[in-house]
């Protein structure tokens, strides 16, 4: 019994972590970046907390309020704490994307505690708190979104999706928190359950063209 005992401790002391993650924890810090191989975050000059992948590279590192949201090289994005890796997602064959285009533009926050991941076939909202994924929207036939030319205003973000045929009217659309912003929506809200509806938001975020 002791000795059985003893070899399934070791066995799961050699288990790899998930997702071959390796975390030198440490406390929050203001800002984060990519470095080499890892994600690395500073307060100033001194390294509090640094986070790598077995065999992966962070391609581009979003800091939010002293946690770290990355995206990774195999189509992984991942937000650490310095404490613990608070949650991973996996973006659908975004893989090899990624690997010859980079993580420019890919991660976009859009306020109210939710972030979009921007890939050409897909934009995916997550709520930062705990990874949940709130809302997707597919690009249009013939098209494809272009994740490094967006552009903020007020609290839309503005994306390109250049089209094979089609008018410019649908090489360009406007999402927010709640998903893409079109007259009359009435979208779920994202608060966690238990902590209150955010309450729609049906008015205009962006004037109308003349």
């Amino acid at each position: 019994m002791l000795a059985g005992a003893a070899v399934l401790c070791a066995v799961r002391q050699d288990r790899p972590a998930p997702y071959g993650d390796h975390l030198t924890p440490g406390p929050a810090a203001r800002s984060a970046r990519a470095h080499g191989a890892a994600v690395e975050a500073y307060d100033g000059r001194t390294l509090r907390w640094r986070y790598a992948r077995a065999g992966r590279r962070p391609l581009s590192v979003l800091p939010a309020r002293g946690h770290a949201i990355a995206v990774w090289d195999d189509g992984l994005v991942t937000d650490t704490d310095g404490r613990s890796v608070r949650w991973h997602r996996a973006l659908p064959a975004a893989g090899g994307w990624l690997r010859r285009q980079g993580g420019t533009g890919v991660l976009r926050p859009l306020g109210r505690g939710m972030l979009a991941v921007v890939t050409p076939d897909r934009i995916a909202a997550y709520r930062t708190a705990d990874g949940d994924l709130r809302w997707v929207l597919p690009a249009r036939a013939g098209c494809a979104f272009r994740p490094e030319r967006a552009v903020r205003h007020g609290p839309a973000l503005l994306l390109a999706q250049p089209c094979a045929d089609g008018a410019w009217t649908a090489q360009l659309i406007a999402v927010d928190d709640l998903g893409r912003i079109v007259p009359h929506r009435a979208p779920l809200g994202n608060d966690r359950p238990g902590t209150g509806p955010a309450g729609p938001r049906t008015g205009k975020a962006l004037a109308p063209p003349r």
